[in-house]
């Protein structure tokens, strides 16, 4: 590793991180494997790799969590503050500015016309990540056929996340591994009253701000009834935000009535196309339902909505990082703990390659269809629907990245500038 940095450098990497953290968990962990493991050796391929896969393992958005604990590795909570906040937070305030000018004017052509162009350039990156990961992590002949399964496993049989993850596990710590990464080096032992401690008080930091403005404004009160559904959602995320999307719009549509499910599609269109997680459409959620919600301004219950919201979604995160951080490095110095997590490694590869092939599939043809042929599930696109603009910027962003090897930054420029000349002109 290159020589760590001070926490104000490593500040103004996280803010461009959370500037740039277009596409997804799999543009977002491309993002983040060229900058902190490429571009400035912050951390190895293979301590990656582990935070990864241990990410994973835990519910919430792991892309998210990943920078957490990246942060976390470099300068303990206050870094691992730093990074978990700065990831989500560009994000949530133009989500934020987004969802209001949504609750006023309804869809806004300029900006969807801007995040065009973006998605065409995350494309690449995403492609880009995903060869470089494959190559480095897949070594073994099992590990090709893991990922392979895992594949097979979510994108044509739909299987359940967790399931594939345990799965792979399972297998790895079978297999076991042939050098468990750090073997024999000294970890200083984690007392568990240590960790009792961290998490009571991130427990404490998650549910008692929502738990008393239950019990200030009553438990039917808009406020009190989105934290309560927003940290249930945040303890059963796994997968990432959609393996509880059809759940969540679900809820929010027909039980609470917060919004229509077109606006729900509309909110999920948003948080695709902006920086941030993807579960950041949890905060279009409670903004509009705090908007409408008719207990007084409209524009302080929206801005109250979407900080409840926030909370009970992304607080959590943290107690799962800084909860489990300090034993990651303990689990890849064991053989057969260290092949479990080679198995799961295997298992993401797949897994990012079926989130790829899916933003492929939607960022190039505007109508794709989940298609069922008995247990199979196939993402079919109408190939007359084909977006030559989507499939020209790709390829301009292509031979910019790939070929001229340009800035991220710059080539996300070209690509949303042309994108809102195109969109504008025809």
């Amino acid at each position: 590793m290159s020589a760590q940095p001070t926490f104000a450098e490593a500040l103004a990497i996280w803010g461009r991180v959370g500037l740039l953290s277009f596409g997804g968990p799999a543009g977002q962990i491309a993002l983040m494997h060229r900058i902190i493991v490429d571009e400035h050796k912050w951390l190895t391929e293979q301590q990656f790799l582990n935070a990864l896969n241990f990410c994973m393992l835990l519910p919430g958005p792991e892309a998210m969590q990943l920078a957490t604990y990246s942060g976390w590795r470099l300068h303990g909570v206050k870094g691992g503050l730093a990074a978990g906040l700065l990831f989500v937070l560009p994000g949530a305030l133009v989500v934020l500015a987004l969802a209001f000018i949504y609750a006023t004017l309804g869809k806004v052509p300029a900006v969807e016309a801007v995040f065009f162009g973006v998605k065409a350039a995350v494309l690449v990156i995403v492609v880009e990540a995903l060869l470089r990961i494959a190559k480095r992590a897949l070594k073994r002949g099992a590990d090709w056929l893991l990922a392979a399964a895992s594949f097979v496993a979510i994108f044509f049989l739909d299987a359940p996340f967790p399931l594939i993850i345990l799965a792979a596990a399972i297998v790895g710590y079978a297999l076991g591994s042939n050098a468990a990464h750090g073997e024999g080096a000294v970890h200083e032992p984690v007392p568990l009253a240590r960790t009792a401690a961290t998490i009571a008080l991130w427990l404490g930091i998650w549910i008692l701000p929502l738990g008393a403005i239950a019990a200030l404004l009553g438990p039917t009160h808009v406020l009190a009834q989105t934290g309560a559904f927003f940290s249930k959602l945040a303890v059963v995320t796994f997968g990432g935000a959609y393996a509880v999307l059809a759940y969540m719009a679900q809820q929010a549509v027909e039980t609470h009535g917060w919004l229509t499910a077109g606006e729900m599609l509309d909110g999920l269109g948003l948080a695709e196309t902006t920086p941030g997680p993807l579960i950041l459409v949890t905060e279009f959620v409670g903004t509009l339902a705090g908007f409408r919600s008719g207990g007084g301004s409209s524009w302080v219950m929206g801005l109250a909505g979407a900080a409840v919201t926030l909370w009970a979604t992304f607080a959590p995160c943290f107690l799962w990082i800084f909860a489990g951080a300090p034993y990651v490095e303990r689990i890849g110095s064991n053989a057969r703990l260290s092949g479990a997590l080679a198995g799961v490694t295997a298992a993401v590869v797949g897994v990012i390659l079926n989130l790829a092939l899916w933003f492929a599939l939607h960022v190039l043809f505007e109508k794709v269809t989940a298609i069922d042929h008995g247990p199979l599930r196939l993402w079919t696109p109408e190939l007359a629907t084909f977006d030559w603009m989507a499939g020209a910027l790709s390829l301009l962003a292509a031979i910019l990245l790939l070929w001229r090897h340009m800035g991220i930054i710059t080539v996300l420029a070209i690509c949303a500038g042309l994108g809102l000349g195109l969109r504008t002109m025809l």
